[in-house]
């Protein structure tokens, strides 16, 4: 399985619209797959430095990163550009290596507000270290 078709899978199973798996390399973190962001927003988040956005903080601090609503945030965790989403529960989990190195992140979000629980953000940083097989 490629990483567009696991990330798919994955928002499926989590009940998501949009995905992202950013790669980690030099110090930032590359886009690898996608799925429904809108494109005016992909030159935004094609490269992302380590402690800015909400993928950039879950690298920066090794741990997920969530939001109940991303629209009426105002913690300064995301991006403002990330309200043109059009998404408003959103976790981003770290992606590690078998030896425990920082491999990306792996993003995901619903339309409607969402905390995800302990067991959803268990279940998403399991899933986040089978792709790291597909970086």
């Amino acid at each position: 399985m490629d990483l567009a078709s696991r990330l798919a899978q994955l928002l499926r199973e989590f009940d998501c619209t949009t995905g992202t798996v950013h790669a980690l390399a030099a110090g930032l973190l590359h886009l690898r797959a996608q799925q429904g962001l809108p494109p005016f927003l992909l030159a935004k988040v094609a490269t992302i430095p380590v402690g800015k956005g909400m993928a950039g903080i879950a690298a920066e601090r090794r741990e997920p990163v969530q939001i109940c609503n991303l629209q009426t945030d105002e913690s300064g965790v995301a991006k403002p550009s990330a309200r043109e989403t059009k998404v408003a529960g959103s976790i981003t989990v770290p992606i590690f290596g078998a030896g425990g190195e920082l491999r990306g992140t792996l993003g995901i979000a619903k339309t409607e507000p969402h905390e995800f629980s302990a067991a959803e953000t268990t279940r998403l940083l399991a899933a986040a270290s089978e792709l790291c097989a597909l970086l």
